[in-house]
């Protein structure tokens, strides 16, 4: 069970690493310009409404069997709130910040990183916990696109071998993995609030 879990939480791990890395970015740019906002808002929204788990069989087919349509899956589901909390931060921004780095010379570079990234990160930190709570639910019926490994792969088994004390066990567990993991993500935003 326990190197289920590893491999469960590892596959987290990198979903919300990519979601981060494509969803931030993203934010920010839809937040600060209003040309690729009103380009981009109809086809993201369009693309938030499709079930990331309607896509799995187009993942299978071209990521082919193995960790790769998981994780795509998992970023999938978790790419929207971060984007989304992102690009509120960025609107929400008090703008006198912006026009002081603006009347000191600051690049745009400059702007975004002393300026924007540390002004949102209480939005992005928000949508990294509803981005988890996402990919805790996606999580279980991803792991069963043909791993071999995981806590949905775990449960396939069970069922399979008709071990109903272990299905019971692996269905405690995901409950009590999702409440730790939502319970550290919302630490981590008290915590930078209060450091704020």
């Amino acid at each position: 069970m326990w190197d289920h879990i590893g491999v469960s939480l590892q596959r987290v791990a990198v979903g919300l690493v990519v979601a981060l890395a494509i969803g931030v970015p993203l934010g920010i740019l839809t937040g600060v310009s209003r040309v690729f906002a009103q380009t981009t808002t109809p086809l993201f929204q369009f693309l938030r409404m499709i079930s990331p788990l309607s896509w799995m069989p187009i993942a299978v087919m071209v990521l082919g069997v193995g960790d790769a349509p998981v994780y795509f899956l998992l970023a999938f589901a978790a790419v929207w709130p971060i984007l989304l909390n992102t690009a509120a931060g960025v609107a929400q921004l008090d703008r006198n910040w912006l026009m002081l780095a603006r009347s000191l010379s600051a690049t745009r570079f400059e702007t975004i990183f002393r300026v924007v990234l540390p002004g949102i990160v209480a939005h992005i930190l928000s949508g990294v916990r509803l981005a988890i709570g996402i990919i805790w639910i996606i999580l279980v019926p991803a792991e069963m696109l043909g791993v071999s490994a995981g806590l949905g792969y775990f449960i396939l088994d069970a069922r399979d071998r008709l071990a109903y004390p272990d299905l019971m066990a692996a269905i405690l567990i995901i409950g009590a993995l999702g409440f730790a993991l939502d319970h550290a993500a919302r630490w981590l935003y008290a915590r930078w609030l209060h450091k704020r």
